[in-house]
């Protein structure tokens, strides 16, 4: 059985598509095709099957996908254990999965603005929801991950963590702010009303929240316009167009942790506090129990550091 078929037919679940897939693992479709059938006429079972909605695993499909990953990971494990010394201490690596925190991605750029130029580089960093980080760092060969929830929700969090063997770090807790463009009607507000705030403004929202164990974002949502018909929400699944709807629309608003100054000044925002129910958020460092971090990974826990304790030291009102 070849292994790399393993990393093809992940690359399938990962994507959703043959396609994509093969986009990514820069080969033909026809011949990617071919080797997801090779595998499956191999293991005499059907790992995948097309719907309106893309290629999804099969039931059978999925119990095979999680011990690929897994043996994948191994593989990773036991290659990284024979590269030469000299090799190691030569490169710089980070393979990180993080929520879109704008003081996290700000903390990365200052770790890559310090790294020696000299040395090979090679750095992955993926933004995405804390279900799926968890996954990365479990199952997918990322080294570290950030995850952030709820307090309200954290027993559930823990949970999964201990479930898939993985160790974690408070970085930091803390209240989520309003973020508002300056031109917003109640940016010069002492205090911010939320019922106001909520009936004339479009609230900006990641779209794939998600807490294990609970039902889909798309079943919470149901329920969500089925209590207010009146709700007003864009949801979007990467810090760019939220920063940019933000920056262009006067009456947007969205729930963030605190942002560094700096990025307040260039996209022309302003963050608020408000009073809301349950307000109170972790953000949770997390790694595979037993994992030794490298001095590059070390660095970049230093600066996403620094820059916590710039946004956490300031008062807002």
């Amino acid at each position: 059985m070849n292994t790399l078929h393993f990393k093809y037919a992940v690359e399938v679940e990962k994507t959703g598509s043959i396609s994509q897939a093969a986009k990514n693992l820069f080969m033909a479709q026809p011949n990617l095709s071919k080797a997801i059938k090779e595998l499956e006429d191999t293991l005499a079972i059907p790992i995948f099957e097309r719907t309106s909605k893309g290629v999804i695993p099969t039931a059978q499909g999925k119990e095979f996908l999680g011990y690929a990953k897994k043996i994948l990971l191994q593989l990773d494990k036991m290659e990284s254990l024979y590269v030469p010394e000299v090799n190691r201490a030569a490169r710089q690596e980070l393979k990180l999965s993080i929520p879109r925190g704008s003081y996290i991605s700000v903390g990365f750029a200052n770790f890559v603005a310090e790294l020696n130029m000299t040395k090979a580089i090679e750095l992955t960093i993926q933004e995405t929801n804390s279900l799926q980080t968890i996954l990365n760092v479990a199952d997918n060969g990322f080294h570290l991950g950030i995850i952030r929830y709820q307090t309200l929700y954290e027993n559930y969090f823990l949970d999964y963590l201990q479930k898939n063997e993985l160790a974690s770090e408070l970085i930091w807790q803390f209240s989520c702010l309003v973020l508002l463009p300056r031109q917003h009607s109640q940016a010069s507000c002492a205090e911010i009303d939320f019922q106001t705030l909520q009936s004339s403004s479009i609230e900006i929202v990641h779209g794939d929240n998600v807490v294990p164990y609970l039902p889909t974002p798309e079943i919470k949502q149901l329920a969500v316009e089925a209590a207010d018909n009146n709700a007003k929400r864009v949801y979007v699944y990467e810090r760019g167009s939220q920063m940019e709807l933000l920056a262009r629309i006067p009456q947007t608003f969205m729930w963030v942790s605190p942002l560094p100054q700096d990025l307040l000044d260039r996209f022309g925002l302003v963050q608020r506090s408000c009073q809301i129910s349950n307000n109170s958020f972790k953000d949770v460092l997390i790694y595979r129990r037993g994992y030794q971090r490298s001095a590059a990974e070390q660095l970049f826990l230093d600066k996403l550091y620094e820059v916590k304790q710039e946004v956490a030291g300031k008062e807002f009102h």
